[in-house]
């Protein structure tokens, strides 16, 4: 099995690869700086993606703490353009693992327009509705 983690933090990078020294896993996994999939070529069996999503001021200050959080002006830009591209990186049998929040505004019915969406999980919280969600390519022509 092989594991390629990305991120566009390269200190969340190191803490990955700390964490997978620790785990004794550092060896079979790649690790690169990138956003989303700009330095990836390849296709995989599984995509985990839990992605930014609070939504963001243009004009607020962004600290590394903010940056981690930061999903665009609604909060959806990030996963939307993953959700974009994510397809073109899936082998055919190929799934993808997100969390979505309802703070985004993004909903499944959205997704569901090019991906078959499964709910994994439903976890209502004080100020959102948090859902991981099994995503499978849509068929052409489905």
């Amino acid at each position: 099995m092989r594991v390629v983690a990305v991120d566009v933090n390269p200190q969340a990078l190191e803490e990955a690869r700390g964490n997978a020294s620790l785990a004794g896993v550092a060896d079979k996994i790649e690790f690169h700086l990138s956003d989303l999939f700009y330095a990836v070529t390849e296709k995989f069996d599984y995509i985990l993606f839990n992605p930014p999503y609070l939504p963001t001021e243009p004009t607020e200050p962004k600290d590394e703490a903010v940056k981690a959080l930061d999903g665009g002006l609604t909060g959806a830009e990030v996963i939307r353009r993953f959700l974009r591209e994510a397809g073109d990186h899936l082998t055919p049998e190929g799934r993808i693992l997100l969390v979505l929040s309802s703070l985004t505004g993004i909903t499944i019915e959205e997704i569901a327009g090019d991906y078959e969406v499964d709910i994994l999980e439903e976890m209502p919280l004080f100020f959102e509705k948090l859902w991981c969600v099994v995503l499978r390519r849509r068929a052409q022509g489905a």
